[in-house]
């Protein structure tokens, strides 16, 4: 299996936001979105929220992760 990371901290830096504000804008629950973007590989993640996150940025889905281990 497959385990991923979320680029969430580097997109929230470029765009100078906070996790408490990427929380807001996406409706994603802070605690989530905390435990998503402090891992280092996940093996699995809501879909949904990785949709909303992306739109929220602005940047397609694929863009949000990368594989950091096949």
């Amino acid at each position: 299996m497959g385990l991923i990371r979320l680029k969430i901290y580097e997109l929230a830096s470029e765009k100078g936001w906070t996790m408490k504000e990427i929380s807001d804008r996406s409706g994603v629950p802070y605690a989530s979105l905390v435990r998503y973007a402090n891992s280092s590989g996940l093996a699995s993640m809501d879909v949904t929220s990785l949709h909303k996150l992306a739109r929220v940025f602005d940047v397609l889905v694929e863009d949000m992760y990368e594989i950091v281990r096949e």
